[in-house]
């Protein structure tokens, strides 16, 4: 399989278990797109380009050495079968309404809106991401004191809230009493790119394209592990260390559907809100693909 990768795309570079090459969509003159054979996948890191099967990209680029890597692979030409498949309803989305006292952050900075606001400065989130957001406060009524972080689905309606003490409140969250099955924040996801999926609502608003679950697990069933499924985007999964045996199992179930995952280190920091963006950036560039193999080690280390 090395012989015909080196055939189709010239001499490459090594980096561990994977084979650096140019990248036959974007061209860049450095080999920054990665193969590896064991995990049968690929990635360019510049301009993004990746998938699941190799023998698609020597099919899309390479043609005439198609034949031979076929030959050495167990995978079907399911372009030679037909399916037929019947038609499930989506369960509807849930659609909800913002608490009667929920105030916006933008305009003149005055009375609980000066406490809110440095509440948010104190978590390193900007104006910007307040805006981008739509973050908001209740300072009366059941959420006072709190800050309220909205989640719209791909339509643009509210299907969720997040509300968060910014005072020293004992409970530090108060949720709606709805469901959490939802694509938080579908709206402003980019679903042509790599996704991010990490626990809580800060974690994703301190960093690019992230989803938060809201909490540390992620069932088969859930409206957002279904979307992946369907897009077939690379996954990076980046939850906080004292939930890294979850990780591992969310990996799982998301191979036995064909999307490739990586795990982007989150220690030393306590959670992913904590870590710098520079850093965060770094970290997903290195991040390694997540295996079986890779789970067994860890159980061995702990």
């Amino acid at each position: 399989k090395r012989e015909i990768l080196k055939k189709a795309f010239g001499s490459p570079w090594f980096s561990g278990e994977e084979m650096l090459f140019h990248c036959p969509k974007c061209g860049h003159e450095k080999k920054k797109m990665s193969i590896n054979i064991d995990k049968n996948a690929f990635k360019c890191w510049v301009c993004g380009y990746s998938g699941n099967k190799i023998s698609q990209l020597i099919s899309r680029h390479a043609p005439e050495h198609y034949a031979a890597w076929s030959d050495l692979s167990d995978e079907v030409d399911l372009s030679k079968y037909e399916f037929i498949f019947e038609e499930v309803a989506e369960t509807p989305d849930q659609v909800m309404s913002f608490p009667s006292e929920f105030k916006t952050l933008t305009g003149p900075k005055t009375g609980d809106k000066i406490k809110a606001l440095n509440y948010l400065y104190s978590r390193d989130i900007s104006d910007l991401d307040i805006l981008r957001w739509k973050i908001g406060f209740c300072d009366f009524g059941d959420y006072e004191g709190r800050i309220i972080v909205p989640s719209f689905n791909s339509k643009g309606k509210l299907n969720y809230f997040i509300a968060r003490s910014y005072t020293d409140d004992w409970m530090k969250y108060k949720n709606p009493r709805a469901s959490k099955d939802v694509v938080f924040n579908d709206l402003n996801i980019d679903w042509d790119d790599d996704i991010v999926i990490v626990e809580g609502v800060f974690d994703a608003i301190r960093h690019k394209n992230c989803i938060p679950i809201l909490g540390s697990s992620l069932r088969e069933s859930h409206k957002l592990f279904q979307k992946v499924c369907r897009v077939k985007r690379e996954v990076f999964l980046a939850l906080d260390e004292d939930a890294k045996n979850k990780e591992f199992h969310i990996a799982r179930r998301f191979r036995e559907y064909g999307v490739v995952c990586r795990s982007i280190e989150v220690s030393p920091y306590p959670d992913l809100a904590e870590m710098p963006r520079s850093d965060f950036l770094t970290r997903k560039q290195n991040a390694d693909f997540m295996t079986d193999f890779d789970y067994l080690q860890y159980k061995l280390d702990f």
